[in-house]
């Protein structure tokens, strides 16, 4: 009676049926999200090229913000939908318009690329490159918060999450980069991983709105629905696959690096010796050690434990020695010569600084003449024309008096006072 009770209230907390939004109301919302044209078109354009650019500077924040109005969520949620409950009308339209945007994307991105002035791929952008089983699930995940929040009433801030979570704009940028710089494992690991999140969004979906029992088209048992589980099954296992190999892959990397450094760490290292480096080329472990020499008779021993870190099949070369004083020598050597650059460095930073404080001081009168000019004309009468300029130290006002014009003494003394507030330092007068 305990456990039933438990079962009661755990299926209570979890219930999806009582939350759930109106049928119509989601299908015409979903319709209408499919559709790329007129403003979604522009949204679409505007948001690759914010992505491409967030990408290219390596901003995090930027293809965020990207991501966050991109409207490419509607055609794939428009694919599940469709899928689950047998709409073969709303399928094709979702596929077509799929298809365009896709391809949109990646001709925008592709022209960003052709004319951006920064060439280098930035780690935003290959971390788009190497998709695995963890993108399966990141895709699955994403897209499964993403048609709860459709479906049902409750849907807070899950969409805009949804569309950060499962990225599907800088994969798209980054294969329009692999085509612009003709790398084309850069294009197709992006567009896999492109795909990935693609067929898991729609996969989610599927099976969102299979759980929360959308009436369907077509009966269970009928051909056209036995077709379309079919052939979400084979799209599902054939987009797994390549997924799957990757990520044995990388989990075989990692596990062998980490090998490697504790092999390093627990068998070579000792006080007073450091170790530089350790990598392995041509099926030798090569580690770069400074320092107190690592003897003739521990490198032996090291060696003879390596199969016990899956390194057997590796030969160990340490260089060290007089080797390694000469490294040591020389990192040495760039140090100070890195510190000497940065004196020089500042040093001429300084210099600069001040040469500009100095020419700002001898040009700042080429506009301040003009409105000095001006302004004495129309206070003191007798004046002609001002001219102010700074051959050294003081600057120095020439004032060219009207013909027969007398500049009396005190305003002379007016003149003097003017000038110098108006230029708020101490002004030599010449009067002519």
């Amino acid at each position: 009676m305990e456990l039933k009770n438990v079962w009661l209230r755990l299926k209570e907390y979890f219930n999806l049926m009582s939350d759930k939004e109106d049928e119509h109301e989601v299908i015409e919302q979903v319709r209408a999200g499919v559709m790329f044209r007129g403003t979604n078109l522009w949204i679409l354009i505007f948001a690759i090229l914010i992505a491409s650019l967030g990408l290219n500077v390596n901003s995090t924040a930027v293809i965020i913000g990207a991501m966050l109005i991109s409207p490419l969520m509607g055609p794939i949620l428009g694919m599940g939908l469709s899928v689950g409950i047998g709409d073969s009308d709303l399928l094709r339209r979702a596929l077509k318009n799929y298809g365009v945007a896709t391809l949109i994307s990646i001709v925008t991105a592709t022209l960003y690329f052709l004319i951006s002035p920064l060439g280098e791929a930035q780690s935003e952008l290959l971390a788009r490159t190497s998709p695995s089983l963890f993108d399966v699930l990141i895709a699955f995940c994403g897209g499964a918060a993403g048609v709860l929040a459709l479906t049902t009433k409750s849907k807070g801030q899950v969409i805009p999450g949804v569309a950060i979570a499962t990225a599907l704009m800088p994969p798209l940028c980054t294969a329009g980069y692999g085509l612009a710089t003709a790398q084309w494992n850069y294009f197709f690991g992006a567009f896999y991983l492109f795909f990935i999140n693609t067929v898991f969004i729609a996969l989610s979906t599927f099976l969102g709105v299979k759980l929360l029992r959308f009436r369907t088209k077509v009966t269970p048992q009928s051909d056209l629905t036995k077709r379309g589980r079919r052939l979400v099954m084979w799209v599902v296992v054939i987009t797994m696959l390549p997924a799957a190999v990757m990520t044995v892959n990388i989990v075989q990397r990692n596990v062998f690096d980490r090998n490697v450094h504790q092999f390093v760490e627990r068998e070579l290292r000792q006080t007073g010796t450091r170790i530089i480096s350790a990598g392995v080329e041509a099926d030798t472990l090569h580690v770069v050690a400074v320092g107190r020499t690592i003897g003739d008779a521990e490198v032996a021993d090291a060696r003879s434990r390596m199969d016990y870190y899956g390194l057997g099949s590796y030969g160990l070369e340490v260089i060290q020695g007089g080797d390694s004083e000469d490294l040591e020598l020389l990192a040495s050597q760039l140090t100070n010569f890195s510190t000497a650059a940065d004196a020089e460095k500042a040093r001429l930073g300084a210099e600069v600084q001040q040469l500009g404080q100095q020419l700002e001081a001898y040009t700042r009168y080429d506009s301040l003449g003009v409105e000095i000019d001006r302004e004495a004309a129309l206070l003191f009468t007798p004046v002609d024309r001002v001219g102010v300029g700074r051959l050294s130290g003081t600057p120095t006002a020439v004032v060219t008096l009207k013909p027969g014009a007398q500049l009396a003494p005190a305003d002379r003394s007016k003149l003097q006072v003017w000038l110098e507030a108006r230029l708020q330092e101490e002004v030599d007068l010449v009067i002519k």
